[in-house]
């Protein structure tokens, strides 16, 4: 009995000690809501029926998620936290993403996460995601949350499939840097170079810059930590995790208007 409790303490200490950007969000969003002043939101944006006039908002974040609150109540609730976000930044901004965090729990537990890609890398994508979709959503849109539930699953989705090419080009030579941009090999669409190529476009067309761009190819395509890029850059995780957000919206941006020109 004792052998069998020592054999699981050593993973039970690692499972503690990996860090969790999730974990460390849902701490600070609810220390916000139990602090000596709690942070609130007027009851009747969620629930018709109120037993106060305003909730802490860790309450609110709950009956967002009950069955039986109609998705007008929702809507406007969203609409609110995202306007405050907007309008009055912190902690509303802290408290519009970690709104998300019970959605994006259940989202990384569904998503095929290669065995070489860390959690903390999926969790810091994720939310990296929301927040970036969050400063650029408008206020008037409809179903402002699956904006930022969709942000989020098409970025942890890029990572994951990242990843998994990272492990298949090892027995390969994979051009990464992007050093000339003119010079790479066009390919039919859907192969592996093709999105080399896009990126290659775009630094042609100025939408983004050859730093930019080497970012994109290393860290989406070619799977490279953030972690490593900041370093080398000699800036934070986050600041480099901003620069990639600010370069892919205009990288967007740019595709669609093609979309559309088409």
């Amino acid at each position: 009995m004792h052998h069998r409790h020592h054999a699981h303490r050593p993973s039970a200490r690692l499972e503690s000690a990996v860090r969790s950007p999730l974990r460390e969000l849902e701490q600070a969003f609810l220390a916000l809501a139990h602090g000596v002043e709690p942070l609130t939101l007027p009851a009747r944006l969620v629930c018709e029926d109120p037993d106060r006039a305003a909730w802490p908002v860790d309450r609110v974040r709950t009956q967002l998620a009950h069955p039986s609150t109609r998705p007008e109540l929702r809507e406007q609730t969203w609409r609110e936290v995202i306007r405050r976000a907007h309008e009055l930044g912190e902690p509303w901004d802290v408290v519009a993403v970690a709104m998300t965090i019970p959605v994006l729990r259940r989202m990384l537990a569904r998503l095929a996460r290669p065995a070489h890609l860390e959690r903390t890398e999926v969790e810091q994508e994720a939310l990296a995601a929301v927040a970036a979709a969050l400063r650029t959503v408008s206020p008037g849109a409809e179903r402002l949350d699956r904006e930022l539930f969709s942000a989020a699953d098409r970025a942890v989705h890029r990572l994951a499939y990242a990843a998994r090419r990272r492990v298949a080009r090892e027995t390969a030579p994979v051009a990464t840097h992007l050093d000339c941009p003119c010079s790479v090999p066009q390919a039919d669409y859907g192969e592996p170079a093709d999105e080399l190529t896009v990126l290659a476009q775009a630094v042609q067309a100025r939408v983004v810059d050859v730093t930019e761009a080497r970012l994109i190819a290393r860290t989406r395509l070619d799977g490279e930590p953030m972690q490593r890029l900041a370093a080398e850059h000699g800036v934070s995780v986050r600041q480099l995790y901003r620069h990639r957000s600010a370069a892919e919206q205009h990288l967007a941006a740019h595709l669609r208007r093609q979309l559309q020109d088409q």
